[in-house]
């Protein structure tokens, strides 16, 4: 828990300079966020059932090439498992993002810090699918440079209305009013 602090931290730093988005924005950003958050989730769970369904259905088109080869005399035209260690690792990486995305609906709808904190972790996450799609058969280097963008963009709107979620830092204590003496 304390590297992520320490990584939130030094994030925080480095879009401090960024420029500010107008007070309205960020209001409408967080009113939204719980909902965008449920459809992030539905969305990665459902691209990682396709990844799944996709691999399974390519690994039965090999076998099926490579017994028609077999029939006729030949030798493997494939190699017929898609199912790969890196197949499996996008599935694992895609699924807790989706997860995490719906866990952090009912924390960013009550605006508490820990559904901020979860937002953050399936950023994260993204971000490590990112470098997991570079070494996977149909990623490659754009695909990770479109991660990164996109984690970045991100990220970006997560610091910008990340003091809706942690009550602001105030800079002078707040004094209650004193009653004017008679």
């Amino acid at each position: 828990m304390a590297s992520t602090n320490q990584l939130e931290d030094s994030l925080a730093g480095l879009f401090k300079s960024a420029p500010k988005l107008p007070a309205n924005a960020k209001k409408v950003i967080v009113e939204w966020l719980p909902w965008v958050n449920v459809i992030l989730g539905v969305l990665s769970l459902w691209a990682a059932y396709g990844i799944w369904h996709w691999a399974h259905w390519a690994s039965q088109w090999t076998d099926a090439a490579n017994s028609l080869s077999k029939a006729f005399g030949g030798t493997e035209v494939v190699d017929a498992n898609r199912m790969s260690v890196i197949v499996w690792l996008a599935l694992i990486v895609i699924v807790a993002e989706g997860v995490i995305y719906l866990m952090a609906f009912p924390g960013t709808k009550a605006r508490t810090k820990a559904g901020w904190n979860l937002m953050f972790y399936a950023l994260i996450l993204n971000a490590v699918y990112g470098i997991v799609n570079l070494f996977y058969s149909y990623g490659g280097v754009s695909s990770f440079i479109g991660y990164v963008i996109g984690t970045v963009i991100g990220l970006y709107f997560l610091f910008q209305i990340r003091d809706a979620y942690t009550g602001g830092k105030q800079t002078t204590p707040s004094v209650p009013p004193t009653a004017p003496k008679a």
